[in-house]
């Protein structure tokens, strides 16, 4: 029998979801779970990581969203990704969910949606939907939804719909309901006295096991059925860690390996003086190792990028592994010869490496946003996006946040925070036996026991997205059929990153260019300007 728990939110629910996806993995392995899906609120932020985790445990990964109509998000739908071309589908909805100003659900299944199933408790949405074969009505059977349940399932009955039980999971044991709770009040900004029923789930919530379940399932007259079927039919091959990257657009009748050796031989030219034959046999492997991993038109695009902007008189400056490259200083990324200093191309570069190549590029603070620019407009803006960062919760940001919902002041937490040191979280309940300038704070006593052991919890929560440093991505298709978007902070800044950070993003085999902000190359820029008296 496959049992199925459709309603996850991972920790990655940012500031609701109380579950670690390794936790949620493991116990679901333990109990014998042959598959599971991931349907965090609004977005794929742990996707990748669920999809990767369930396939190491041998268990069947099933990725979906739980997208919610805005402005009320009682009303809402999940979306299972049946194949390949499901899971784009799901990116898109969740991109337009976060993007579009006129997003509603209700106009989204007026039309035929490719590759998914689709779930929903609401009535109003199934009267509207289109195919019954992937659409079904979910039945809550746990929490304190029954009359709606019931409602549902008499209007799915006489309307012919299939219907799944659903049991929602926001925390993986029963006990963890506090640390919901604390993670909702972080989120609403409320203390947690001034939380109301509204704004929290039932605390049943929690991941059950199949004994629990199956007694709620059997009641049901082809509920497992249908999970069954929905198990069953779903196919879904990520192919992670094969690089996708858009072909360059090369010289007519010239192949990109063989442009590539063009205009690597010709930035030897204006390297060396004297060309030796070792310069050659390290050209020649650097080449082939390159062309044999597939990397070849990445390199040629970080050659367009990095000559655009000398073009512009930019100041430029390769670092990181690449220096260890010959052909990255060939084709003038770096400017350190590793012939010379004897430097070994594998560190950055090998047959053994899982990871892409790491370019690093520097520009001056002052123009670094000009040649992102450039990037987007000459690869489209519907191909490249900012990488996001996820900012999790550390020693001192969970301790300030906790002690907020505990309705301490300001001025007093900022009193204790600034004794807590950058470390992890978990460490907050022994930070006087740890480090020094803590030893003068009172954590054994009420109330800051309790926070630091609630804060100690929340270590490695996601708090909230961020841009990475300079993390952008090029895709050979629209980017949305690869990973979802959202704004990044403030959503008036425009701001547009991945949802998936940089680690996901490079397991789908997106390649990460880093176009980095170097305040030290504008100083620079500065000086020599003064000194020509410009």
């Amino acid at each position: 029998m496959s049992i199925i728990s459709l309603h996850q939110h991972s920790n990655y629910s940012l500031l609701t979801g109380a579950v670690r996806l390794d936790d949620l993995i493991s116990k679901a392995k333990s109990l014998g779970i042959y598959a599971l899906a991931l349907t965090d609120i609004n977005g794929m932020y742990g996707l990748i990581q669920f999809y990767k985790k369930c396939l190491e445990e041998g268990i069947k990964p099933l990725l979906g969203v739980m997208i919610d109509e805005p402005d009320a998000p009682q009303i809402y739908a999940l979306f299972i990704a049946q194949n390949r071309e499901g899971y784009s589908t799901i990116c898109r909805i969740i991109t337009s969910r976060k993007l579009k100003d006129d997003f509603s659900l209700f106009t989204l299944l007026k039309e035929p949606l490719e590759g998914v199933f689709i779930i929903t408790s609401s009535i109003e949405l199934l009267k509207i939907s289109g195919n019954k074969e992937y659409v079904f009505a979910e039945l809550v059977v746990t929490g304190s939804k029954r009359k709606e349940t019931r409602d549902v399932y008499d209007f799915a009955v006489k309307n012919n719909f299939r219907f799944v039980p659903v049991s929602p999971v926001y925390f993986l044991e029963k006990d963890d309901f506090l640390i919901h709770k604390v993670l909702t009040a972080i989120k609403l900004r409320k203390t947690l006295g001034s939380l109301n029923e509204n704004d929290l789930v039932p605390d049943d919530y929690y991941f059950k096991t199949p004994s629990e379940l199956l007694p709620l399932w059997k009641r049901i007259p082809g509920a497992l059925q249908n999970l069954d079927y929905i198990v069953k039919s779903v196919n879904l091959d990520l192919e992670l860690g094969r690089v996708k990257f858009p072909a360059f657009d090369v010289p007519d009748q010239t192949s990109p390996q063989s442009y590539l050796a063009k205009i690597a031989y010709g930035g030897l030219e204006r390297r060396y003086t004297q060309i030796t034959p070792k310069i050659i046999e390290r050209l020649e492997y650097e080449l082939k190792v390159i062309n044999e991993l597939g990397f070849t038109d990445y390199f040629l695009v970080v050659r367009d990028i990095v000559s655009e902007a000398k073009r512009r008189g930019m100041m430029v400056l390769g670092r990181g592994s690449a220096g260890n490259s010959l052909v990255s200083y060939s084709l003038g990324f770096t400017d350190v010869d590793p012939i010379k200093y004897d430097l070994y191309f594998e560190r950055f570069l090998n047959r053994s490496r899982l990871s892409p190549p790491d370019i690093d590029i520097d520009f001056s603070w002052r123009e670094r946003d000009m040649i992102v620019k450039y990037v987007f407009e000459k690869y489209g803006y519907e191909k490249v996006a900012m990488i996001s960062t996820t900012v999790t919760f550390r020693a001192r940001s969970a301790f300030r946040e906790t002690a907020k919902v505990f309705g301490i002041p300001d001025s007093e937490i900022s009193n204790y925070s600034k004794f807590i040191p950058w470390t992890d979280a978990r460490n907050l309940p022994n930070l006087a036996a740890m480090f020094p300038e803590s030893k003068t704070l009172k954590l054994n006593e009420e109330p800051w026991k309790s926070i630091v052991n609630i804060a100690s919890k929340l270590a490695g929560y996601p708090r909230h997205l961020s841009i990475h440093p300079g993390g952008i991505v090029i895709t050979p298709t629209h980017i949305t059929n690869f990973t979802a978007l959202e704004y990044a902070g403030n959503k008036g800044l425009g701001l547009i990153v991945t949802q998936p950070d940089m680690y996901p993003v490079e397991d789908l085999g997106l390649i990460k260019i880093d176009l980095l902000s170097q305040r030290s190359l504008g100083v620079l820029r500065d000086t020599m300007q003064a000194i020509a008296g410009k």
